[in-house]
């Protein structure tokens, strides 16, 4: 059966002098299917709002009004390393092996997690980064000053060191502080949906990679957190009241795309929740979705973490209550994608002109196979193992590309040959004289192949396949 996890952060004091909960307990992971437990718990940390990330071997947690990010080793469960940096955290993401982070004077650093480069761009927002979303190609960050910078990933990562760090546009149309975003994984620019939340009671659907506003949300109370369905076919979001909304992009009354018939300028007020908070939980301060866009979980400031059924929507189940304030609530994929290599460890970030050093290990399968083990087991060794254990290049594998090059030239010559024979103009005698040139020049090409065989095997030694 298919297992489904996710972590849970808490923030501030403890709520209760509760002996039955760990010690310093500050990161849950959960599993969410088949049945709901508590697989770990990581110590020492107080995480803001969006300041944790999880990748298939790390955990980073940026810790309250702080200026040092917590690394745990997953799924040992052990606190990795504590890196400090200059300036406030108050946000991080992560893409692959990079870790965005957001400083209190506005400010977006990269982390190679790999190798310990460190950028660091100019204060591009005049107060602090408050959120922060990523795509394999564009870094979305918000911020208390109200504006979204939209930034190009790869000229982030320029090794240029003289390439100025500016986003590639600004999205500008809220009037108080950023509280959330969500962003779709689309590469397509006709596809790229960011939704922002705003202190200004609404929500603005934009086209980051266009820069325009498709779609203006009102809400009732000022907005938390939001987040996005998988497909983004709708926007979750938790009001101050402890409402929750469920805004449908694409039903019958499409809000954006060829089926809106509405303008993009026409704003759209949201007025009936599907759920509320229970009282005693207060508002939900955060929100995850689950991979198949089914469940609905969210967290909240006396420590409770709720479940609501999309496909019914009806009231939520608790699934846990913890001892603190709930920040922050992240899936991990049931799919992960396949690794070619795994990070050993991180390396702290380090600025300033160094060579930088990739330190990585090989999948167990691929590093094990062909090794004293596998020859004990007589098992077959991989072509990995064959190739690093031999000097050189084996014969077999070099053989093989000799001839696959040679094949391919000749089958070029052979096709050229074989187009001009159906060529027109010709009578039956042409043809024929065409025929005759081709078979002729098969039988040269394959002496050409034995000969080449036959020096190939001398080079080699006596026998096929086998180095002296």
């Amino acid at each position: 059966m298919l297992t489904e996890s996710y972590f849970a952060s808490i923030s501030g004091p403890p709520l209760a002098n509760n002996t039955a909960i760990a010690r310093d307990a500050g990161i849950y992971e959960h599993t969410l299917h088949p049945n709901h437990a508590t697989t770990a718990v990581l110590k020492k940390s107080s995480v803001p709002r969006n300041g944790l990330a999880a990748s298939s071997s790390h955990v980073f947690a940026a810790q309250d009004d702080k200026s040092t990010v917590h690394v745990y080793a997953w799924p040992k469960g052990s606190q990795e390393a504590i890196v400090t940096f200059s300036e406030r955290i108050r946000t991080i993401a992560l893409q692959d092996d990079v870790l965005f982070l957001g400083t209190q004077d506005g400010r977006l650093i990269a982390w190679e997690t790999c190798t310990g480069r460190q950028v660091t761009t100019p204060a591009c927002h005049v107060q602090a980064v408050s959120c922060i979303a990523t795509t394999p190609y564009h870094i979305i960050t918000g911020s208390d000053d109200s504006n979204i910078n939209v930034w190009a990933l790869p000229r982030l990562l320029e090794l240029d060191s003289t390439i100025e760090h500016e986003p590639e546009r600004t999205l500008a149309d809220h009037r108080a502080a950023i509280t959330s975003l969500a962003i779709t994984q689309s590469i397509n620019p006709d596809t790229a949906l960011c939704v922002s939340a705003s202190k200004d009671k609404s929500c603005v659907i934009w086209n980051y990679a266009s820069g325009t506003a498709l779609r203006t949300l009102l809400l009732p109370t000022a907005p938390l957190s939001i987040c996005l369905d998988p497909c983004a076919r709708a926007v979750y979001a938790s009001t101050d009241d402890g409402s929750l909304y469920a805004i449908e992009l694409f039903d019958d009354k499409a809000l954006v795309g060829p089926r809106s018939e509405e303008d993009s300028s026409m704003a759209v007020q949201v007025s009936t929740a599907f759920g509320a908070a229970p009282q005693e939980a207060g508002p939900a301060s955060c929100l995850a979705v689950n991979y198949d866009g089914t469940v609905l979980l969210s967290g909240h400031p006396r420590g409770q973490i709720l479940r609501w059924d999309l496909s019914t929507r009806t009231d939520s189940t608790e699934l846990a209550s913890l001892n603190a304030a709930v920040s922050n609530l992240v899936f991990t994929s049931p799919f992960p994608e396949e690794q070619k290599t795994v990070a050993a460890a991180v390396v702290k970030p380090f600025m300033g002109s160094r060579a930088y050093n990739f330190t990585a290990q090989l999948p167990a399968d691929v590093a094990a196979a062909g090794s004293s083990s596998s020859s004990i087991s007589g098992s077959e060794p991989s072509r990995f193992s064959r190739m690093l254990g031999t000097k050189g290049l084996p014969a077999d594998f070099l053989e093989a590309g000799i001839m696959a090059f040679q094949q391919t030239d000749n089958s070029a010559v052979v096709g050229a040959v074989s187009s001009s024979s159906g060529g027109d103009g010709g009578g039956d005698d042409d043809l024929e004289a065409l025929r005759k040139e081709n078979e002729a020049l098969r039988e040269v090409i394959a002496e050409q192949r034995a000969l080449q065989k036959k020096t190939l095997e001398k080079y080699l030694g006596t026998q096929p396949g086998k180095a002296t």
